[in-house]
C-alpha cells in the first residue's frame, strides 16, 4: 500500500479548501478526458454500421471502402451518404442496414460545402456544424477538440522534459557546487540568451517540424527555468542534518539526491507545473499562429486564430478560440495558484 504523509494530507486539504483552484482542476480533467475520447462524440467515421446482418465498427478499427457496404467506390467510404443511402432505401420499403454517427459527424480533417456560399461558413445546425468552420470548409469544433488534446498533450510532455533536465541539472549544481556550480552558472546564462524563435524560424525554413522535432528544440532551449530554483534549494537541503548523516553513513550522491532532497523539494517542483503547462500551450500557439509551429493540417488553435485574423467577418473562428484560450489559460492559472497557495511553507505551523 501507497504511504501518504498527515502533511501531503493538510495541503491536499488546503488545495480542496480554495474552490476556484480545486473545481477548475476537476473542469480541466474532464476536458481533458472527454478529448481522449473525442472520436467517439466528435468524428466523420461512424460508431457502428449494421449491413447485411454484419456489424462494423470503423471508428477505431480498419478503414473500409465504400464498395464494402454496396456504394460505387474503392475509397474510404462516406458515412454521412452511407446514412442517406439506407434511410433512402427504408423509405421505399427496401431492406437496409443502419448507421450510427457521432453526435457531431465532422473530423477535424475533412472539408464540406453548402449551396450557399464558400466557407468559412457560419454555425448551422442543418450542417452540425455547431460553431461554423473554417476557410477551407473544416468544422472549428473539432478543431478545436482535437487541437485541445494536441495543445495539452505537447505542454505536458514539454513540461516533463524540461522538468527533468532541469531539476537534474539544478540539483547536480546545488549539490556539488565549486568549479562545477560556477561553470554550470556560465553555461546556463549562456543558454538563456540564445533566441528561440530565431531558432525556431530557421529550422522551419529549412524543414517542415514534426510534433518530435519541435518538442526536442522547445526542450533543448527551455529546461533553463527549474534549473534556479532546485540549485537553490538543494543547497539550502544539503546542509541539513539528514543529508550530513546519510552521508557519514556513506550513502552516494545520487541516492542523497533521489532519496533526500527531491522528496523535500516537492513543494517547488508541485507549484511551477500549472504555470510550465499554461506556458507550454501560449508557446505552441504562439507558434502555430506565426506558422512555425506543427504542420499542417494538424488541428491546433494557433492556425485557427490565425484564420479568424485573416477573415475577420467570420467572427465565430477567432471567438471561438479567443474564448477557449481564454478559459483555459485561467482555469490553469487557478490551479497553479491554489496549488501555491496550499504548498506555501509560510502557511506550515511548526508541528508540521
Amino acid at each position: 500500500m501507497f504511504y501518504i504523509s498527515p502533511r501531503l494530507l493538510r495541503r491536499f486539504e488546503r488545495f480542496r479548501a480554495i474552490k476556484r483552484g480545486y473545481y477548475s482542476l476537476w473542469i480541466i480533467l474532464a476536458l481533458i478526458a472527454v478529448s481522449f475520447v473525442a472520436e467517439l462524440w466528435i468524428n466523420n467515421r461512424a460508431l457502428i454500421v449494421s449491413y447485411e446482418g454484419r456489424l462494423y465498427f470503423p471508428t477505431y478499427t480498419e478503414m473500409y471502402p465504400g464498395n464494402t457496404f454496396g456504394l460505387d467506390y474503392v475509397h474510404e467510404t462516406d458515412y454521412l451518404e452511407l446514412q442517406k443511402n439506407m434511410r433512402a432505401k427504408k423509405e421505399k420499403g427496401e431492406k437496409a442496414g443502419w448507421v450510427l454517427m457521432p453526435l457531431v459527424p465532422h473530423g477535424p480533417l475533412d472539408t464540406s460545402s453548402r449551396e450557399e456560399g464558400y466557407a468559412p461558413y457560419p454555425p448551422s445546425i442543418k450542417y452540425q456544424n455547431y460553431l461554423g468552420t473554417d476557410s477551407t470548409g473544416r468544422d472549428v469544433l473539432a478543431r478545436l477538440i482535437y487541437g485541445f488534446r494536441m495543445a495539452m498533450v505537447f505542454s505536458i510532455v514539454l513540461m516533463v522534459f524540461s522538468y527533468i533536465i532541469g531539476i537534474a541539472v539544478g540539483c547536480m549544481m546545488g549539490f556539488f557546487g565549486g568549479w562545477f556550480d560556477l561553470v554550470m552558472q556560465r553555461v546556463v546564462e549562456i543558454w538563456s540568451n540564445v533566441p528561440f524563435l530565431y531558432v525556431v524560424m530557421i529550422v522551419s525554413s529549412i524543414i517542415v517540424p514534426s510534433f518530435w522535432m519541435l518538442l526536442a528544440i522547445m526542450v533543448f532551449f527551455g529546461w533553463q527555468g527549474m534549473t534556479y530554483y532546485m540549485r537553490s534549494q538543494t543547497y539550502r537541503e544539503r546542509s541539513r542534518l539528514y543529508v550530513l548523516s546519510a552521508q557519514s553513513l556513506g550513502a552516494s550522491p545520487l541516492r542523497i539526491i533521489l532519496k533526500h532532497i527531491l522528496p523535500n523539494s516537492l513543494s517547488i517542483i508541485v507549484t511551477f507545473i500549472p504555470f510550465a503547462i499554461a506556458g507550454g500551450i501560449s508557446s505552441l500557439t504562439a507558434l502555430d499562429y506565426l506558422g512555425y509551429g506543427l504542420p499542417p493540417p494538424t488541428p491546433s488553435w494557433g492556425e485557427l486564430l490565425d484564420q479568424g485574423v485573416e477573415n475577420l467577418d467570420a467572427w465565430w473562428v477567432a471567438g471561438s478560440v479567443v474564448v477557449m484560450l481564454v478559459l483555459i489559460l485561467t482555469m490553469v492559472t487557478f490551479v497553479g495558484e491554489a496549488v501555491r497557495e496550499a504548498f506555501d511553507p509560510k502557511k506550515f505551523t511548526v508541528y508540521e
